[in-house]
């Protein structure tokens, strides 16, 4: 089974169907959505009979289909997964099937190369994120990747017993400063070790569970790149399990990347309006595809819409039926928006899927920054 990264979708993108058309199938397996496996198949069963009708007898195809209804009659271990994106085509020997903790839309499509429009939302809505927990003697430090555990690493600095401070005092000791200075040790140990599990597991951002005058002092020791990456903190105590770690992780990740999406948002606002480098709407974004003007290409999470493209020069358009470019006849297409963000990654543009940004909606649900 392969694993989602970035460089992955990438070299998908890479792919063409030279000689018959790839299929691209994503299914939704989630347990706690359909928790009996024969209801799973049913849902499978009706989705590839829709693929092979619109599939139109093409051999390649009807043999992709068919090994991917094997696939899911012969068992699928939905302990850890929650959805599958399954790229195939026979003819040209090619089969990768990616396991995901996370669920998926599940659709079919049948194209030119592979729809990895899902991929690009999973892999920018679950950004590796790392958790660090503190109080004045133990720290934790975890690192989520789609919502999975990847790392965890933990520090115990042991503080003088009360006992102890008080037998100090009698000999006249500072042991108040003492604790203290033995605290600041400890949260530069935490820093530390946050940045030993950064260099092991890389995260895109970071969060601080302590209370705050602790709080404040272990960000004033983290590693300049690590505080780069912070992105504010959760109420989680030290001693927390991993599960409310996690649940904290996710929602500040859910924050961090709807305040994204408005910045995004707002630039390609600024720029439509003021019609310097921004187009809105699907039809403008096609052409400036076209032209290889696309920058940052920005779609509503879920925006499907048809359109055509013309297999003699690559073009796609919203309106068809002859090509605007050479002429030829083209062909219709029932998810232009998918291909749209296919022709964006092959043209190297950064691509970011939209999580219910009614800004974005409004723009027609697709725009695009450019480069020129």
């Amino acid at each position: 089974m392969a694993v989602i990264t970035q460089d992955g979708i990438r070299e998908l993108v890479a792919i063409k169907g030279e000689r018959a058309p790839i299929t691209s199938c994503y299914l939704d397996v989630d347990g706690r959505r359909v928790a009996r496996y024969t209801d799973l198949e049913h849902e499978v069963d009706l989705l590839l009979r829709d693929a092979r009708v619109r599939a139109n007898g093409e051999p390649s195809v009807q043999v992709d289909l068919g090994r991917i209804e094997r696939l899911v009659r012969g068992g699928i271990d939905r302990s850890k997964t929650r959805g599958l994106a399954i790229f195939a085509c026979s003819d040209q020997d090619f089969w990768e099937v990616i396991e995901l903790p996370v669920p998926v839309r599940s659709q079919v499509v049948i194209n030119q190369a592979p729809a990895v429009g899902q991929l690009e939302s999973v892999l920018r809505e679950h950004e590796p994120i790392g958790v660090l927990l503190a109080d004045r003697q133990r720290a934790r430090m975890f690192v989520f990747a789609l919502g999975e555990l990847v790392d965890h690493s933990e520090r115990f600095d042991a503080l003088p017993r009360d006992e102890g401070a008080r037998g100090e005092r009698d000999r006249g000791g500072d042991h108040p400063h003492h604790v203290e200075a033995r605290v600041q040790q400890h949260l530069r140990n935490a820093a530390q070790v946050a940045f030993e599990v950064w260099q092991q597991s890389p995260f895109d951002h970071l969060a601080i569970a302590a209370p705050d005058p602790l709080a404040r002092e272990l960000e004033a020791n983290l590693h300049t790149y690590l505080v780069d990456r912070l992105v504010g903190r959760v109420q989680v105590p030290v001693g927390g399990s991993d599960d409310d770690v996690l649940a904290a992780a996710q929602n500040i990740e859910s924050e961090v990347e709807r305040r994204r999406d408005a910045l995004a948002v707002d630039r390609l606002r600024e720029a439509v309006s003021t019609r310097r480098r921004g187009v809105a709407g699907l039809g403008p974004v096609l052409e400036a595809l076209a032209a290889h003007r696309v920058d940052w290409l920005l779609v509503s999470q879920g925006f499907t819409a048809g359109g055509w493209r013309c297999d003699g020069c690559g073009l796609h358009a919203a309106i068809g039926r002859r090509c605007k470019r050479c002429g030829d006849r083209m062909v219709e297409v029932s998810d232009i928006v998918e291909e749209a963000v296919e022709e964006a990654l092959s043209q190297s543009c950064r691509v970011q899927i939209c999580v219910e940004n009614a800004d974005l909606d409004v723009l027609g649900r697709i725009g695009a920054l450019l480069r020129y």
